[in-house]
């Protein structure tokens, strides 16, 4: 048997050699086979370097580099679409997930589950960083109630749901909605997520944002329903507060006073209009970017057995 690991990497210098010598350490222990498609992802720092090392020294490490930087999902597909082995392990190269995890991953797998899914917990990090993942997850398992409170990227999948994973076509993708939808079994296992020791994380605000915007359009209607409940609730107030207009101004013979209240309802009108036209048009750009059949991401260099470019 033959487990495969997938490992994007951006701005890893450092930690990849430890993270591949803890992955290897943990394979020679349980005697298994293994493989590492490592997936450059355009960094700029001394990562590609590492991993031309990496291959050199070990001909089971593949290595793929992009033109630029896609972002950690292309990185992550493209990886599936290289594995050999029976599963695969799609982890970090940050040293923040145990490792000792994935031999209980692998005895869940064994155990007849087509995904098994390390899920957090806890995490060592920042208060900010804890108080936005728990908000960013909350709101995803409205989209998706199978999702687990603390999200997960630490993962091992069957060769059977890799092979319709590598199916879906799709651009800007949300990983672990895609993972979850395949239908297939899954295990759960939580754990506490590691203070990263080596390098700064690449995570940053925006790239979280367009996450998030990802799992919440791609996997759900809702923002469209939300849309629809928002135009009913306030047309409905809105026929009401002009009856009382009506009403103030031909039974009671007074005129309408407060120009106040006029300014705060086309304030409140105008901003939720432009709030629907910006949900539209996210629709409307990723139905736009759907069309133009762009690659995901640009492969400039694959280091693999027998190979040294592609």
């Amino acid at each position: 048997m033959k487990l495969s690991f997938v490992i994007p990497v951006f701005r890893n210098e450092g930690s990849i050699t430890p993270t591949y010598e803890k992955v290897t350490g943990l394979m020679h222990k349980l005697a298994l086979d293994y493989e590492f498609v490592f997936v450059n992802d355009g960094s700029d720092d001394n990562s590609m370097q590492e991993l031309t090392a990496l291959h050199e020294q070990d001909s089971k490490v593949k290595v793929l580099s992009f033109s630029r930087n896609f972002g950690q999902v292309p990185a992550i597909i493209a990886g599936m679409k290289e594995v050999t082995g029976s599963a695969a392990v799609s982890m970090s190269a940050d040293l923040q997930e145990p490792i000792e995890l994935i031999e209980n991953m692998i005895s869940k797998w064994q155990s007849g589950n087509e995904i098994v899914i390390g899920h957090r917990v806890d995490r060592e990090d920042s208060f900010i960083a804890n108080k936005a993942s728990a908000v960013f997850y909350s709101l995803m398992k409205y989209v998706n109630p199978k999702m687990p409170k603390g999200g997960f990227d630490f993962l091992l999948i069957d060769q059977k749901a890799i092979a319709v994973f590598n199916q879906i076509d799709e651009r800007n993708r949300f990983f672990q909605g895609d993972i979850l939808w395949l239908g297939f079994s899954v295990a759960f296992i939580p754990y506490s997520r590691l203070k990263r020791t080596i390098g700064k994380s690449q995570w940053t605000l925006s790239k979280k944002l367009k996450y998030f915007i990802d799992g919440l359009l791609n996997t759900s209607y809702i923002p469209i329903r939300l849309m629809s409940l928002l135009g009913i609730i306030i047309s409905f107030f809105g026929f009401l507060y002009a009856i009382v207009i009506a009403y103030n101004r031909f039974i009671n013979n007074t005129p309408f006073e407060g120009w106040a209240p006029i300014m705060i309802l086309i304030l409140i009108i105008g901003g939720l209009i432009m709030l629907m036209l910006g949900i539209i048009g996210e629709y409307v750009w990723r139905t736009y970017d759907e069309t133009r059949k762009r690659p995901l991401y640009i492969i400039k260099d694959k280091l693999a057995k027998d190979e040294t470019t592609n």
